[in-house]
């Protein structure tokens, strides 16, 4: 394979991506997509949209999902560090409702592929983060969907800090659980 390392998850589908850093006395170099390498890896999608977001400590946002123009996503942080978060939503999987999670940051450079089929979310826990993400669908507005961040039944272990207020936007505070949907 070429330039980056992939790493399944207990989520078929889910795969966690470590590009090759090449790195001196300048700085870094690395590539964060390549068409080639991506196929080689299994991952058969066009990206067709890349999105950036700017949080700071504290801000949760999710769990988010499309409901008719689902996605497939390629998320990575650019600054900072982020709890990032999957569920397994496709109707059939031997994992439905089941979550995996990990830290993306500047540091580990690490990438996560969250195929169509999952809702996702991250928490924000540096002062401040940048979040990007490829989209393999266009986004649209009317089209989305959620789950509460803290479904009972899904049970995501958010690493919450003590002392740590969550901010969530008014639509985050008010989605359904699974079982609701």
């Amino acid at each position: 394979m070429g330039k980056i390392t992939v790493e399944k998850t207990p989520i078929e589908g889910l795969l966690v991506i470590s590009p090759q850093v090449f790195g001196d006395a300048r700085g870094y170099f690395m590539e964060t997509y390549n068409l080639r390498d991506f196929e080689e890896a299994g991952i058969d999608c066009t990206f067709v949209q890349d999105n950036q977001s700017s949080s700071k400590k504290g801000v949760l946002r999710g769990l988010h999902f499309q409901k008719e123009y689902s996605q497939d996503k390629l998320v990575r942080v650019i600054r900072g560090e982020v709890f990032d978060v999957a569920v397994d939503m496709r109707k059939g999987s031997a994992t439905y409702g089941k979550w995996y999670g990990l830290v993306l940051s500047e540091e580990n450079r690490k990438m996560f592929f969250i195929p169509k089929g999952f809702a996702h979310g991250f928490l924000v826990l540096s002062d401040l983060a940048e979040f990007t993400y490829k989209c393999s669908e266009l986004y649209h507005p009317n089209d989305e969907g959620g789950i509460i961040y803290n479904d009972p039944d899904i049970g995501v272990e958010w690493p919450i800090p003590s002392g740590m207020d969550l901010i969530l936007s008014d639509k985050d505070k008010c989605w359904p659980t699974l079982k609701e949907l």
